[in-house]
């Protein structure tokens, strides 16, 4: 299992292109890229953080990707989020961890015979706006803290000891800071 991050795919968002200048013709043009490498290189039992602004109450709902998107999600809101997160009531107001289930999509779109049974479905977590994980490093029986936040943090959990930050909402359009970095697909 690989562990990867991203942010600010803003799925259905037709005004993010000519925003962030993206190359794309039209948001379904975007939406197919988007979805085409991130299958590429996230596997089916990878893990997925992603940091905020999944889509926008486009066309087509949140679950409409999770279904065609690779990896266990696991997304920590950005702004947009909030539209789809409260219309879809995955907001729990606990604080605490969400999980939805979105049925697998399987040859050309069509939904696995039998519907989301077990190993067809991917579970889809909503975490709180602000986490510190724990990642164990490979071989050598140390781990990392990360900070995971849609929007950029001068400073974090123990920023002065060696963890990391992670987020985006900026489309790369920070200044770097050490040991924080901006994951967006931007």
């Amino acid at each position: 299992m690989k562990i990867w991050f991203t942010a600010d795919t803003h799925f259905g968002h037709v005004n993010v292109i000519r925003y962030n200048q993206r190359p794309f013709s039209s948001v379904d043009d975007m939406d197919e890229s988007l979805i085409e490498n991130w299958n590429q290189s996230v596997s089916a039992d990878d893990l997925m953080y992603h940091l905020g602004d999944f889509t926008l109450l486009g066309k087509k709902p949140a679950e409409d990707y999770f279904q065609r998107l690779n990896g266990k999600i696991h997304i920590t809101p950005g702004g947009h989020d909030q539209r789809w997160l409260e219309k879809s009531n995955y907001i729990s107001g606990s604080g605490h961890p969400v999980v939805i289930l979105a049925p697998r999509l399987g040859v050309e779109g069509r939904r696995p015979a039998g519907g989301a049974g077990p190993g067809r479905g991917c579970g889809v977590v909503i975490l709180p706006p602000l986490l510190t994980i724990k990642i164990p490093l490979p071989d050598s029986g140390q781990s990392q803290l990360i900070v995971l936040c849609h929007y950029s943090l001068r400073v974090w959990d123990r920023s002065h000891y060696g963890s990391w930050h992670l987020y985006g909402h900026s489309h790369g359009n920070l200044p770097p800071l050490e040991n924080s970095l901006d994951v967006g697909v931007d």
